[in-house]
């Protein structure tokens, strides 16, 4: 018979404990305007493509097409129009314009459909927004809203936010704390990932410091508030990523970098070419035909896609192969990079621990199997990870866990169990943590031995570590929350030399900054909510999927979904092709933009001539971008 005996030795609340706040919703995609008029400029697009394509009367398809331009061009007109008041000229309006005037010369579908790219481009981001805001306000559901604050020797239940430095807080088992504060009695393990990414709970003790936002396991404790709830680390961890998100300066697809000096020239270029002519005598129809044929030519449809194909057809390779990547240029963000730095607990280890050696005391008459089993049994009522590391260790060695009596826990102190007649303790070596934990097995109060349990590194972090290597030329840095022992044993792993254990959230920001203020673009790998503000800092940032926490994932530009290390240097490389394709669509579109303009200023273009060597140019860059889509695009990589 197993029984289960509670250890916690505070006092029942004298009042029901406050009711749970529900997880705040993330946006919904139709909630956004953006998204709205996307969707319905899209829709119609689609109605009427089969209908002009297949012959159909103008009057049919017409009006859907009237409908696209007005859902999806009327606020990329409005931000182009108050860009202009501010004496600006953007792409935005310039897309319009010729989206208009390729309307007016009969070519109503290359109008549309440079609409609705640039319509869902929107849309896109603004949901990307949306949900990043979604993930950080989230992030303060970590800290609870209340707090037991003792006074006078009584309890009274208060809002985190009224408690000041120097409050006495009482925290039972299962509750998490919420202040920054320091133990003054009580022991208990706290699991403080969220802050550090140390894979188990920490044992704290009177004297040691405790982070709001993090869930105590076992044992009361009783704090002291060292710090005001408003700059606590979650708080900090919320600041930051909010301040990186916005100070982070957005990379921009070549035609937005260009967009002001393109945008002018295009239509001083068409003013010039409609004008001169009248001046010197030609009809005001032949001048107007000469300049929307300019104007059509001269639009940058062929340099958008150009841009556009080989990214999102990377972005579509990479999620067949398990690596969501965000947006178009979250993707040219990734081939960038030229340095990289990564975490360590859930990113380059597994996140739990294993039981890496079993070492029985000599002379104690028990072998390994035998001193593995006593502990697995022992442990096995228990929740603990350690607990189920153990368990999970003798389950493979196909080893038989014995039923046990009187099973107590105590918190620091392990378990203890009667088996056979005979009292089994586990309990963690009182030793300072090192790269491995040590568990001691005694019976009776004779020691039977130890086991060590690690956290497992995972099987490809090798190979990954040494492909970003060679991609960047210069090896990964390794930045963790956790103990310099346990960092030191996955460098030394992994063959990375530059190690900074030990860190905060807001270390890892400044290590990654640091990197950058030195003219290096950096790429950020990790997984826990303390890596988001780096994640949001760094030049490119990629979450871990299986196990990443919301904010991270919401905060990164590319998420591996299977947790495979080493899809992250092949998306590097498959960013990278993915550039050299622009470049060579650029070319070609520049190629086509400068011949058809010259001719149409030199000679006698066509209307027609003129518009397929528009659409042709169009769709030449369209084909060669869409190469990235096949299979063997990836496996060079």
């Amino acid at each position: 018979m197993v029984s289960r005996v509670s250890t916690t030795l505070a006092p029942a609340p004298r009042t029901a404990p406050p009711a749970p706040r529900s997880p705040r919703r993330p946006t919904r995609v139709l909630a956004l305007p953006e998204a709205r008029w996307a969707l319905a400029s899209l829709a119609a697009f689609l109605l009427a493509l089969p209908l002009d394509l297949g012959g159909a009367p103008a009057w049919a398809y017409g009006p859907l097409y009237a409908v696209a331009y007005a859902a999806g061009g009327w606020e990329p007109a409005r931000e182009g129009l108050r860009a202009l008041r501010g004496k600006t000229l953007d792409v935005d309006l310039l897309m319009i314009v010729a989206a208009l005037g390729a309307a007016a010369v009969g070519q109503a579908l290359d109008g549309a459909l440079l609409i609705v790219i640039f319509a869902t481009s929107g849309a896109l981001e603004a949901l990307a927004t949306a949900r990043t805001a979604d993930s950080v306000r989230g992030l303060l559901d970590l800290a609870p809203t209340t707090a037991t604050r003792l006074r006078d020797g009584g309890e009274e239940t208060v809002p985190t936010a009224d408690l000041a430095v120097g409050d006495l807080v009482l925290v039972r088992p299962g509750e998490r704390i919420g202040a920054d504060g320091t133990v003054v009695e009580g022991t208990g393990e706290v699991d403080q990932a969220t802050v550090t990414g140390e894979s188990l709970p920490a044992l704290k003790r009177p004297g040691d410091d405790v982070f709001a936002g993090t869930l105590n396991g076992t044992g009361a404790l009783r704090l002291r508030v060292g710090r005001d709830p408003s700059d606590s680390v979650i708080a900090r961890i919320v600041t930051l990523v909010e301040e990186a998100s916005r100070t982070k300066a957005p990379t921009q697809l070549f035609i937005e970098k260009i967009e002001q000096r393109y945008s002018i020239g295009v239509v001083a270029a068409t003013l010039a070419v409609f004008g001169l002519p009248l001046a010197f005598g030609t009809g005001l129809t032949d001048a107007l035909l000469r300049a929307m044929t300019f104007m059509i030519v001269a639009s940058p449809c062929a340099v958008v896609l150009a841009t556009m194909p080989p990214l999102l057809s990377a972005i579509a390779n990479a999620g067949r192969h398990g690596v969501l990547v965000k947006s178009a240029v979250a993707m040219e963000r990734l081939g960038e990079t030229d340095t990289a730095a990564l975490d360590k607990t859930g990113t380059l280890t597994e996140g739990t621990p294993e039981v890496t050696a079993v070492r029985p005391s000599p002379g104690c008459g028990v072998d390994e199997d035998a001193l593995l089993a006593l502990a697995a049994a022992t442990e096995h009522p228990s929740e603990h990870p350690l607990a189920r590391a153990i368990v999970s260790a003798a389950r493979a060695r196909g080893l038989r866990i014995a039923p046990v009596d009187d099973f107590t826990a105590a918190p620091g102190r392990g378990v203890t169990a009667v088996i056979d007649g005979r009292t089994v303790h586990v309990g963690r070596a009182d030793t300072p943590q090192g790269a491995e934990t040590t568990v001691r097995v005694t019976r009776d109060g004779g020691l039977l031995g130890t086991l060590a349990l690690t956290d497992r590194l995972r099987a490809d972090a090798a190979p990954a570590t040494a492909a970003l290597t060679a991609l960047t030329g210069t090896a990964p840095a390794l930045l963790t929350g956790d103990h310099a022992a346990a960092a030191a044993r996955v460098a030394a792993a992994t063959g990375i030399t530059d190690v900074r254990a030990g860190l905060l959230p807001e270390d890892k920001v400044e290590a990654v900054r640091e990197r950058e203020r030195a003219g290096r673009k950096v790429l950020f790998v990790g997984d826990g909510v303390n890596d988001a503000p780096a994640l949001a800092a760094a030049h490119a940032g990629v979450a871990m999927g299986r196990a990443g926490s919301d904010l991270a994932l919401e905060t990164a530009d590319a998420v591996v979904v299977r947790d495979e290390l080493t899809a992250v240097p092949a998306v590097v490389r498959l960013s990278r092709r993915a550039r050299r394709l622009v470049v060579q669509n650029l070319a070609v579109a520049g190629v086509f933009i400068t011949v058809l303009v010259l001719w149409d200023l030199l000679g006698h273009l066509p209307l027609p001539l003129g518009v397929a060597g528009h659409e042709g140019s169009t769709v030449l860059v369209g084909l060669n971008g869409l190469r990235l889509l096949h299979e063997s695009a990836w496996r060079q990589e």
